[in-house]
Formats: C-alpha cells, sequence, structure tokens
C-alpha cells in the first residue's frame, strides 16, 4: 500500500514536524509531494527542512523540487542559509547549495564561488560549480573565470570533462586565448582536452554524444577514427568530425 502523509500547504508552523516526516518518507512520491507543498506554501518555516533534506535526498527529481521550493522563499532568508551549506562537508549539500544558487540566479551570490569551490575534489560538486559561475559572473570577470577554469582541463570521466568543455564553450570569446594555450600543455589529456573545447566552440550544433566522443578522443583522433571506419566501410571519407558523410 503507497504510504500517504497529507501535507496542508496553507499551515504554518504546527504543520512543520509533519512537513519534515514527508520529506524523509520512504517513499520518493511522498517526499515530492511534501516539497511541492512546500514551496507552493512559500512559508519561511520550511527553510530548514528543506535545506537539511538537500543535503541527504537520494532522489534526482525530488532535489530539484526542493530546489524549486527553496526559490520560492524569500531570497533575504533562504540565500544567507544556502551560503552555509557550500562549507558543509557532505559533497551532496554543497553540490544541492550550487545547484540551487542556479536556480534562484541572484548575481550577489557570484563571491561566493570561490577557487576552492571551482576546484573541490568531489567532481559533482566542481562541474556543478563550473555552471554556476558561468551563470554569475560579471562581464569584467569573466577572463579571470575562463584562466580558473583551464586549470582544470584533463580532468575526470567523460560527463566531468564535457561539463567543463561546455562552462568554456558558454563563456564566450573570453576563453580563446586560454584554450589556445592550453592545447600547447605538455600534459598531452589537458592539450586534447583544450583542443576539444575549442573544437565545441566553433560547432555549436554539436550533440551530446558527438560532442562527448571529440572531449574523450581529441578531434585529431576522432577525426583519424572517422576515417578508418569509412576506409574499412568502403565508403568515402568521413570528413571532419560531426559533419555528415557526402556520397
Amino acid at each position: 500500500m503507497q504510504e500517504v502523509v497529507p501535507i496542508d500547504a496553507t499551515s504554518t508552523t504546527p504543520q512543520h514536524p509533519r512537513l519534515a516526516g514527508a520529506l524523509s518518507a520512504e517513499n520518493p512520491s511522498v517526499r515530492l509531494q511534501a516539497a511541492l507543498a512546500a514551496g507552493s506554501s512559500a512559508d519561511p518555516g520550511f527553510l530548514e527542512p528543506l535545506v537539511e533534506r538537500c543535503a541527504t535526498e537520494p532522489d534526482f527529481f525530488v532535489r530539484d523540487m526542493l530546489s524549486w521550493a527553496l526559490t520560492r522563499l524569500p531570497p533575504e532568508l533562504a540565500l544567507p542559509r544556502i551560503r552555509q551549506e557550500l562549507a558543509s562537508e557532505r559533497a551532496q549539500a554543497r553540490a544541492q547549495a550550487l545547484h540551487t544558487l542556479s536556480k534562484i540566479g541572484d548575481r550577489s551570490a557570484w563571491s561566493w564561488i570561490t577557487r576552492d569551490t571551482l576546484h573541490d575534489a568531489d567532481d559533482e560538486v566542481a562541474r556543478t560549480a563550473w555552471r554556476v559561475a558561468v551563470a554569475l559572473v560579471p562581464e569584467d570577470e569573466k577572463a579571470d573565470l575562463a584562466a580558473e577554469l583551464v586549470t582544470q582541463l584533463g580532468r575526470g570521466d567523460r560527463g566531468v570533462r564535457l561539463s567543463l568543455s561546455r562552462a568554456l564553450v558558454d563563456l564566450g570569446h573570453e576563453t580563446e586565448t586560454v584554450l589556445a594555450q592550453a592545447a600547447e600543455h605538455p600534459d598531452p589529456a589537458v592539450a586534447a582536452h583544450a583542443r576539444a573545447t575549442a573544437w565545441l566552440r566553433n560547432h555549436p550544433e554539436a550533440g551530446r554524444d558527438e560532442a562527448m566522443r571529440i572531449v574523450m578522443l581529441g578531434p585529431e583522433r576522432a577525426a583519424a577514427a572517422d576515417t578508418a571506419a569509412a576506409e574499412a566501410a568502403g565508403t568515402p571519407d568521413a570528413g571532419e568530425p560531426g559533419e555528415p558523410v557526402r556520397c
């Protein structure tokens, strides 16, 4: 039988213990409905249970609803509490706080995205920080951010590398010089990642799968693989990665 925890979104303080219980219910659907009720109510009294649940919630959709509920609260109350989570010992708390900041979109939070945050040892925290930093950075600080982000080239698995490439691409022309310099880096993984990111800047139409392949192989190896595959199949040269084969 499905667990049912009634939530009265019009209630205030007396309902908070019941909401907290629903947010930690075994059934993710119940937790989702609790987060929805909290957001619909927009009662500042829900701030603490929402923030606390963000740090431990295992379900992606529930976490996203928790963040949405936090965006419904007055920023002057929510932002300082969310900022505290950026220093949490729990990686998920840090990552979800960053995600929530991206949803709120208050540019005053830009200064909270520190160098340590961009270099966080946890890949999920770091890649979220990259995305949020690009969204909040002031125009006159984009060059500094680009210089900081390129120090992370070559890091992590395919998903992490693609996240970094996307962040650098979204920064725009500020990345052109630093990527060209990084393409000459003595570490081949860094150099290949830099060249792949530059390729993505020039091919914004590339789909996720193609972008992932370019980021992992580098544009030169991807082109060579395409050519070898075309020759093995007896078809014309596949040309530049991402371009359709023309017969």
